[in-house]
């Protein structure tokens, strides 16, 4: 009888300990190689041309770490874990968090759309639609001032329409000074005076501490629908841009390959700094992939470019890491490259 009591809390003990490892959530992000899908699904031009091969949208899967995941992480290549509050800001719930990811999804495909139908020829008309705060950074000016979500609306009385110039005005500034900032928040209009400070990062660049994203619409003719589900940020733009320009023009610039890539691309087609590159290169490699642009951030010492290289010396793959600044740059490679045998 007593053996059997022993056994019994045993396994209730077993059955707790292995519930904690594997569903408790622990104060830490995991980041891993994902997946490299084809963008065919996701992007439809109408009356668009058929290609040979196909562009990949290339992702990291994230989550928050469990006992059991935090140690995987700890032993497995490729993954990394950081403190929860370095992704999502203290007082950000997982909810909006990922609401202000789509944003960002969401903007980087209206660059895309806007370069590709540019590069081809196309109609385009684009709309404004407000600029918001996607999270704060903490320890700067803004963090007890600006939530996720915002919308700015005037800096020092003037009215915004893109990102960029809040940006630009801000860079004009020294530490010490203020802006005062205009904001609708919940329905509300709210006036917030800043003091700038200088980044921890960038003791030469002073700034309120926020990242922000410019909601804006674009009508393209001929129509395009883009599908993203529940993928979230704004690394896929150079690829977005590349998949709607070959579906917009009849020369097939795949050339029957496998192409992937990242970078967030701006409005005039500069592509930018992604994070995780080195997993999406795992993951572009384990899906077949052939070639895999990078930013190359003008050449800089630790660039996208060079950190993308390393990962495919690590692991031994045949596929082509090619450096690009801009959506011209990846459009030219692509023009001189052979077809595929």
């Amino acid at each position: 009888m007593k053996a059997n009591k022993r056994i019994i809390i045993t396994g209730i003990i077993t059955i707790l300990i292995v519930a904690f490892l594997g569903a408790y959530r622990l104060p830490y992000y995991i980041y891993k190689p994902g997946n490299a899908d084809a963008l065919d699904p996701f992007v439809e031009v109408t009356n668009n041309y058929p290609s040979e091969g196909d562009m990949h949208l290339v992702t990291v899967r994230g989550g928050q770490a469990t006992p059991i995941q935090w140690l995987m992480a700890k032993v497995r290549p490729f993954q990394q874990i950081h403190p929860l509050d370095e992704i999502r800001p203290e007082g950000i719930s997982e909810e909006e968090y990922f609401h202000a990811q789509l944003r960002m999804m969401e903007s980087s495909q209206e660059a895309a759309k806007v370069v590709a139908y540019e590069a081809a020829g196309e109609d385009i008309d684009i709309n404004y639609e407000g600029v918001y705060v996607v999270n704060v950074l903490k320890g700067m000016p803004a963090a007890d001032q600006l939530k996720a979500g915002d919308e700015i609306i005037k800096v020092d009385g003037e009215k915004i329409n893109e990102s960029t110039e809040l940006v630009n005005y801000v860079g004009g500034f020294d530490e010490g000074e203020s802006v005062s900032l205009t904001v609708k928040r919940a329905g509300e209009t709210l006036k917030k005076e800043i003091e700038l400070a200088t980044f921890p990062d960038n003791p030469d660049k002073a700034g309120v501490g926020i990242s922000l994203v410019t909601d804006r619409t674009v009508e393209v003719d001929p129509p395009v629908t883009v599908k993203s589900g529940e993928i979230g940020g704004p690394s896929a733009g150079l690829m977005f841009s590349l998949e709607i320009y070959d579906q917009l023009t009849k020369k097939d610039f795949t050339k029957g390959y496998q192409i992937a890539g990242t970078g967030e691309i701006n409005y005039q087609g500069q592509v930018g700094r992604i994070g995780g590159i080195d997993k999406k290169v795992v993951a572009a490699d384990q899906d077949g992939v052939d070639i895999f642009f990078a930013p190359n951030e003008g050449g800089r010492e630790g660039s996208n470019y060079e950190v993308a290289k390393k990962a495919a010396e690590e692991i031994g793959t045949d596929m082509k890491i090619v450096p690009v600044d801009t959506f011209q740059d990846a459009l030219d490679y692509l023009k001189e490259l052979e077809p595929k045998e």
